[in-house]
């Protein structure tokens, strides 16, 4: 499951890893993605500029169709007026020419205005025609168109004028037949050009729709590509310097927990390729040094477990006949000499009892104690512990307590190890707690646990020398001034309770005592 975390990881990317291999420094692989970045956005933006100048020139192009539209829609709409006037007056001739004679007279007046009428605007539309009064330059294809309506214009301008000095009885219906087509020859051509550039318009904005639709797809296409570029490049730049990181970090993290069988495998080919390097020899450096201590911590141990071993024959035998001249087996000894053999059993205790200690605690780093686990009841290892230090107690004035609050009764490990603890604890509490004093000792079970307390009213511990003391032929400087002190108990007891897997810890306040605390798991019995 491991091995396919790995593979799927981003640090394992073909792409990253190239990029890890690139043999550059970490600030140039940096200094080229922000510029390349940098070039995408300039870029995007260019073309969004050019893209919204192209707008622009075809609203340019669609105002002036629109504006050309508008002045050819208005040319047709005179020349429609006019063929509109010429039929209204063609009609009033039509009746004449049927005998409506007294109609025709009441409307000769009416009429010869509209001729009028018809004069003046035909006469008008020749100078629309022409650039100035259109405001623009008129295309050349329209400009064909121009000068077909101004000629047709001009020459129905003449047949008008005739027509209003015709004589009186005097027939105008050719002359009106002929205005006629003139002005439906304008009206078409004024509404071929107007119906063109209408039809140029429509075909500019149907252009212009399908090219804002282009240039916007066109614009988010290339947007979103940038993105997704820049994305990628910060995503395969990033991994190609966080991976290393990473991998770094945890060799650094297995060496510092003891792991020294691995080595970081970085492809960078900069920084961090070079520290990952430094990473791997030290790693090698570290093992090699480990496993020398090792060697050299398991020698000693060896070496001390064997001498402790033997130094323990020649000491009993003299603890033993020093105890036989004390009594006077032997003989009877002055007073002199029953202190000096004082002196020598007290020496000769302490020495056994260090050899003891240190015996213990190499036999504990050698890994030759086995825990001889049992149930047990931990009120008995109490009430031993109590009564194996309730003499030197009484001695100093020193009352020590056993309470019964919560006593947890029947637990499983190994007895004698934690009988010595206990003792440990109690005979340490004694001998700092002043003349008149107290130790009080707790026992509770809890949360699948036990837990063992042992007060005492001495002067504290700083909290400095909170963690030290459980180290080996560590003492405060209090305990240094203590007689028959070994700086070896404590670390016992520590690796005792942590073979039982359990803890163990001091809490103390200078001048008002301390309390140590073990706590061991709650087997079933």
């Amino acid at each position: 499951m491991q091995t396919k975390r790995r593979w799927l990881s981003p640090g394992d990317d073909p792409l990253v890893r190239a990029v890890a291999r690139l043999p550059a420094r970490v600030h140039v692989k940096l200094l080229v993605a922000f510029v390349s970045t940098a070039l995408l956005v300039v870029g995007v933006s260019l073309l969004g500029l050019r893209l919204l100048g192209q707008s622009n020139e075809r609203v340019a192009t669609l105002g002036t169709l629109q504006e050309r539209a508008f002045a050819y829609g208005k040319l047709r709409s005179d020349a429609l007026h006019v063929r509109l006037l010429l039929s209204e007056n063609v009609a009033g001739d039509f009746h004449k020419s049927i005998g409506a004679d007294e109609l025709t007279e009441r409307s000769a007046a009416g009429t010869l205005a509209v001729d009028q009428a018809i004069a003046s605007a035909v006469t008008e539309i020749p100078s629309t025609t022409f650039p100035d009064i259109l405001g623009f330059v008129p295309p050349p294809e329209d400009e064909s168109f121009l000068r077909r309506i101004r000629a047709r214009a001009q020459e129905l301008s003449k047949v008008m004028q005739r027509i209003i000095r015709v004589a009186p009885g005097v027939d105008p219906t050719p002359l009106r037949t002929r205005s006629e087509r003139l002005a439906v020859d304008l009206n078409q051509l004024a509404t071929e050009l107007a119906n063109a550039s209408a039809a140029r318009s429509d075909t500019v904005i149907a252009q212009n729709a399908r090219a804002y639709t282009s240039s916007r797809n066109l614009f988010v296409g290339v947007a979103a590509g940038a993105i997704v570029l820049a994305l990628l490049l910060g995503f395969v730049l990033s991994w190609s310097l966080i991976w290393p990181i990473q991998r770094i970090n945890f060799r650094l993290a297995a060496i510092a927990s003891g792991d020294f069988s691995g080595h970081v495998d970085v492809a960078n080919r900069d920084e961090l390729g070079a520290l990952a390097i430094n990473v791997n020899r030290m790693n090698d450096e570290l093992q090699r040094l480990y496993r020398e201590v090792e060697t050299a911590s398991k020698h000693k141990s060896e070496f001390l477990a064997n001498m402790s071993h033997e130094l323990r024959t020649p000491l009993n035998a003299i603890i033993g006949f020093s105890q036989v001249l004390r009594e006077g087996i032997s003989g009877e000894v002055n007073a002199k000499q029953q202190e000096y053999l004082d002196d020598i059993l007290t020496s000769a205790n302490h020495l056994l009892a260090l050899i003891n200690d240190v015996l213990d605690l190499s036999k504990v780093e050698a890994g030759q104690v086995e825990l001889q686990v049992a149930p047990f009841s931990l009120q008995d290892a109490l009430e031993r512990g109590v009564s194996m230090v309730r003499e030197q107690a009484t001695q100093d004035g020193v009352q020590v307590v056993l309470h019964a609050n919560g006593n947890p009764d029947v637990v499983v490990g190994d007895e004698r190890r934690i009988r010595q603890v206990i003792f440990n604890l109690l005979s340490n509490a004694v001998k700092f707690a002043p003349a008149g004093g107290q130790v009080d000792i707790n026992a509770t079970r809890a949360n699948g646990e036990v837990t063992v307390s042992v007060a005492d009213t001495g002067p504290g511990i700083a909290a400095q020398d909170l963690d030290r003391i459980f180290e080996q032929f560590q003492q405060t400087e209090v305990g240094a001034s203590q007689p028959e002190g070994t700086g070896l108990g404590l670390a016992l007891s520590k690796r005792f309770i942590e073979m039982h897997g359990g803890r163990i810890w001091c809490e103390s306040v200078l001048g008002k005592g301390s309390t140590f605390v073990f706590t061991l798991p709650a087997g079933k019995a």
